[in-house]
């Protein structure tokens, strides 16, 4: 395993958008989940071998712990995660939730990256998501986390959210790239169950712009963000060039990592596994068995196969011959000729002698593409 995922399920505020495993914070067992944390991440260690490089802690909000959590937290990570081998140490946050308490304890601790959650640049458009922080607040706090020290932070953005036109969309990009982020994760709005946007969209409440619209919002994405110099290196993540996230290269790669917290999910020892969500049962299960594992289901050599192809083609360098040949001993093409063939005829595929990748085009129909690797 090259990378540990930790998950810390707690919000102050929930966004209207997310179907992430989160409660509210408040009378929530935190210290009892972070001793639970520290007893699974120990135990998880013990059972399979790894060679840690990457460490994300994810949300959740991270940074809604109060310092004194906070540096609980950051002590277990320490302790259990953090050797000299670690590249990339990344940290989520929210610009709400953030003070000089804690740029300090993360520094201390050899946090490398920071992400942070701005969706848009927008107030109006942020109340409509649910989201608390300002426009002034992520400035405010994107100066203080460079002056902090970090050199290496992400933004997250999003479009089509209701009400959102190209003009707004295009005016955040501006805005952001005022800020000169080191890399930036751009999604757009999935309405998932149990949320309140797809509560407002059952009841006919929820006003999204239509699929064209979406189509030439992310076609902006991309114009703009190659201008100011930005790489397009997975369907939704763009960086200056070094900033890529070796974390989540690591998942589009298609390799091992654990994951720790409660509802998180991991790739260890050839199996996906899933830990318990509520808080209160994955306590318990890890005070009982030292793991909080609910679910887990060995990955077949067809599911590999599968997983290398559609997780590998979201990167836009896309899946190495040589490399697929090396973990499954087969070509590519003996498997899935007829259809990479069908693909290029489409325009949605690349071949060379390397790889075979998305088009431009391929980029804005990618699940198109995936579903034709899939049983």
């Amino acid at each position: 395993m090259k990378g540990a995922y930790v998950h810390i399920p707690f919000c102050e505020h929930i966004c209207y958008y997310c179907d992430f495993n989160k409660v509210f914070i408040q009378k929530q067992p935190v210290d009892d989940y972070l001793n639970a944390l520290d007893k699974e991440i120990s135990e998880g260690l013990s059972r399979a071998e790894s060679d840690l490089e990457t460490v994300f802690i994810g949300g959740g909000t991270p940074t809604a712990l109060d310092n004194q959590q906070f540096h609980k937290l950051l002590k277990i990570i320490d302790r259990h995660l953090i050797t000299p081998k670690i590249k990339e140490y990344t940290i989520e946050a929210n610009p709400e939730n953030l003070n000089e308490t804690k740029f300090k304890l993360m520094k201390d601790y050899g946090v490398t990256r920071l992400s942070l959650g701005v969706q848009t640049f927008q107030n109006d458009l942020l109340k409509e998501i649910g989201r608390p922080h300002s426009c002034d607040d992520v400035i405010d706090i994107f100066q203080e986390a460079r002056l902090s020290g970090f050199d290496n932070i992400s933004i997250d953005l999003m479009f089509g959210l209701p009400n959102q036109t190209e003009k707004m969309l295009k005016e955040s990009i501006e805005k952001a790239m005022i800020l000169e982020p080191d890399h930036i994760s751009i999604y757009s709005l999935q309405v998932e169950p149990k949320t309140i946007f797809y509560n407002r969209m059952k009841k006919g409440k929820l006003h999204l712009p239509g699929q064209d619209v979406e189509a030439n919002m992310y076609e902006l994405v991309i114009s703009e963000l190659d201008k100011h110099g930005y790489i397009h290196y997975e369907i939704s993540n763009f960086a200056k060039k070094g900033f890529e996230s070796r974390h989540n290269l690591l998942y589009w790669s298609n390799e091992q990592y654990f994951g720790f917290g409660a509802g998180s999910h991991g790739y260890v020892q050839n199996s996906r596994v899933v830990n318990a969500g509520p808080v209160k049962n994955y306590i318990q299960l890890v005070e009982e068995t030292g793991s909080g594992q609910f679910a887990s289901h060995t990955v077949t050599r067809k599911e590999k196969i599968e997983e290398e192809l559609f997780l590998g083609l979201r990167k836009l360098s896309g899946v190495k011959k040589k490399r697929f040949y090396e973990k499954f001993h087969c070509q590519i093409n003996d498997l899935y000729g007829e259809e990479i063939e069908r693909l290029k005829q489409q325009g949605l595929l690349y071949e060379d002698e390397e790889k075979i990748a998305l088009t431009r085009k391929g980029v804005f129909l990618g699940n198109s593409v995936f579903e034709a690797f899939l049983a």
